[in-house]
């Protein structure tokens, strides 16, 4: 079985998530997604999420196109490389956060593993920082910032 693993903020998840999911689909058996938290998102992007981490987790899981979904580390990013050890790597096509050590991460714990950038999906208007601009994104009788949570 091939592994393939994706990883971001999905905030919020659009067809060019979709079809990152589609294309990382077409190079192994299963796909894992790996959704950052909340607090990875304040830390690197330097912003609050739009949406918080488990309505973004319950939206990939209900997209039917990954096999399983999980939340990743706020301590280590890169351990979840360790514990899903994956056989591709399947990266946004304009990802940038946490790439630069991807290979001397994967090195480091001894795991070979493919690393594929994704082709673009309509990048003029399927993309996050453009679709969190456009205001009827999030519909004006609810709060953005509600969801339904697990924990």
């Amino acid at each position: 079985m091939i592994k393939v693993i994706c990883f971001g903020t999905f905030d919020p998840l659009h067809e060019g998530h979709r079809s990152l999911f589609t294309q990382a689909r077409a190079l192994g058996d299963h796909v894992t997604v790996i959704i950052a938290k909340d607090s990875t998102i304040r830390h690197v992007k330097k912003r609050e999420p739009y949406q918080y981490e488990q309505t973004r987790l319950l939206a990939v899981c209900a997209s039917g196109l990954v096999d399983y979904a999980r939340l990743g580390r706020e301590d280590d990013v890169y351990a979840v490389l360790s514990e899903e050890r994956p056989d591709v790597i399947c990266l946004g096509y304009d990802q940038t956060h946490f790439v630069d050590r991807l290979e001397s991460e994967l090195a480091k714990q001894g795991i070979i593993a493919r690393i594929v950038r994704a082709e673009a999906h309509e990048p003029q208007t399927q993309k996050s920082t453009l679709l969190r601009k456009k205001s009827h994104f999030f519909p004006k009788h609810t709060n953005r910032r509600e969801c339904i949570t697990t924990q």
